[in-house]
């Protein structure tokens, strides 16, 4: 039998990420071969994984791919936020961004059935393997693409913490026939507007029916009693203003705050060499929309000595 050097238990730990005791048990388990005690523990790793799999993920990182007139933004779930600072999870999410970018593709389903780079397996098996690996919970939660027939697609990520990675990402698609890094540039700004402002809509025309007759609702109803001709006039007032502040063409450009967005973009032209048109956004925030789960340590620490 081979010796198990403590050397040999480091070697396993650093390329696997598991736990120091399940190494050594690997190690033993496959007479030193690193190579089958790495297959070892994503088998052992990937049964675990199941367990994981109810675990709320609502941490992670946000990933951004661009190629001129395409872009494309990710969302990839973890369990906490230290997973977000894990190179190995930094390149997965990264990998995924590019693998939608390069296939245009944001279906979730068909993504994760791509092709993943540098490995035999699908996306799919790339995140169960990190899950492995890493030890936590993560799922690729969304996609999204962004195209223009002649342009630019912009973008900006906040909380950034590599090329391409953050914790809000943003693209935002400038038609245009002019020069490119400009209007790069001029999308780069605007889609720091949109990350810190999150404009339910480009438009008025965007802005879903349902929002809308909320929106009434509650002017008529902070109205009540006034004259049925007057209280039209108000609610009409009214939605104008949910306009400036909702819609991205109308909201006041944080960049210069004296225009809207809309203006900016016209003015731009002198810049750019020729007229921009603004085709639209998106906007990911990280964990946005999921329930999350409040912790209770004690609970957690009493479960796992009763499991010890």
């Amino acid at each position: 039998m081979a010796t198990i050097t403590a050397a040999l238990v480091k070697d396993l730990r650093e390329k696997t990420g598991a736990g120091m005791m399940d190494c050594k048990q690997a190690l033993n388990e496959v007479d030193g071969d690193i190579e089958a005690a790495i297959d070892w523990l994503r088998k052992k790793g990937l049964s675990k994984a199941a367990k994981k799999s109810d675990r709320v993920a609502a941490e992670g990182l946000v990933g951004i791919a661009t190629s001129g007139t395409t872009g494309v933004v990710v969302e990839v779930n973890s369990e906490t936020d230290f997973v977000a600072r894990n190179e190995e999870f930094q390149a997965l999410v990264k990998t995924i961004a590019l693998v939608a970018a390069e296939k245009g593709e944001t279906d979730v389903e068909a993504l994760k059935g791509q092709h993943y780079p540098g490995a035999s397996g699908t996306v799919a098996d790339a995140i169960s393997n990190a899950i492995a690996t890493i030890g936590e919970n993560m799922t690729l939660r969304r996609a999204a693409k962004l195209t223009v027939s002649d342009g630019v697609v912009g973008h900006y990520l906040h909380n950034s913490i590599g090329e391409g990675l953050g914790k809000i990402g943003v693209l935002v698609a400038l038609e245009s026939t002019g020069d490119k890094i400009a209007l790069a540039e001029l999308g780069r700004k605007i889609a720091m507007h949109v990350a810190a402002t999150n404009p339910v809509a480009l438009d008025s025309t965007g802005v879903d029916s349902a929002t809308l007759e909320r929106e009434k609702n509650v002017l008529r109803e902070k109205n009540a009693g006034k004259p049925a001709h007057v209280l039209e006039k108000i609610v009409e007032s009214g939605l104008k203003t949910y306009f400036k502040e909702v819609t991205l063409v109308e909201q006041a450009y944080i960049h210069d705050g004296a225009k809207t967005v809309a203006q900016a973009v016209a003015e731009a032209a002198k810049v750019v060499g020729a007229p921009v048109a603004l085709k639209g956004f998106v906007r990911y925030g990280l964990g946005e929309g999921i329930e999350k789960q409040e912790a209770d340590f004690a609970a957690e620490v009493a479960a796992a000595a009763s499991g010890a």
